[in-house]
C-alpha cells in the first residue's frame, strides 16, 4: 500500500484533458431528427467552448410519450464541457421553441364518443351500438 502512497504513477486510462459534454432532451416522436442533428453541429461550430472534435446526435431511448435525444459534443477541459453543455441545451431547447414547437413533449388523450368504434371499426367493448 506504500508503494501506491509514495511511488508516482502514470495513470494509462487518460492521455488527455479533452472531455466529452453530454446534453440530454426529451422530444416528440415527430420530431425530424436531422433538423435538430444540423442545428447542433451550427451551435457547437459557433461556440468557443468546443474543441472541434466530437458532435454527434442519437436517439438513445425511446418511451411511451417521448424520444430521447443524445447530443454528445466534446471540449478541452471541464470548465468548458460544462458550458458547452448548458449553451448546446439552451440553444437546442430555443431552436425546438421557436421552430419546431411541436416537437415539444406532450401529453396525448382520446376521448371517445360513446358506441364509438375502434380503429379497426369494430364496435369498443362496452360500448353500446
Amino acid at each position: 500500500m506504500t508503494d501506491v502512497i509514495e511511488r508516482p504513477f502514470e495513470n494509462w486510462t487518460r492521455t488527455s484533458a479533452d472531455l466529452l459534454a453530454t446534453v440530454f432532451i426529451h422530444v416528440d416522436y415527430s420530431t425530424p431528427i436531422q433538423a435538430v442533428r444540423e442545428e447542433l453541429q451550427r451551435i457547437v461550430q459557433n461556440s468557443k467552448q468546443w474543441d472541434g472534435r466530437v458532435c454527434a446526435l442519437q436517439v438513445t431511448d425511446a418511451t411511451e410519450r417521448t424520444i430521447e435525444l443524445r447530443a454528445l459534443t466534446s471540449a478541452a477541459d471541464s470548465s468548458s464541457a460544462w458550458d458547452l453543455r448548458c449553451e448546446v441545451r439552451e440553444k437546442l431547447i430555443h431552436f425546438l421553441q421557436e421552430n419546431i414547437p411541436e416537437a415539444l413533449p406532450r401529453v396525448r388523450a382520446e376521448i371517445r364518443e360513446q358506441g364509438s368504434r375502434g380503429r379497426d371499426g369494430e364496435q369498443e367493448e362496452g360500448s353500446s351500438p
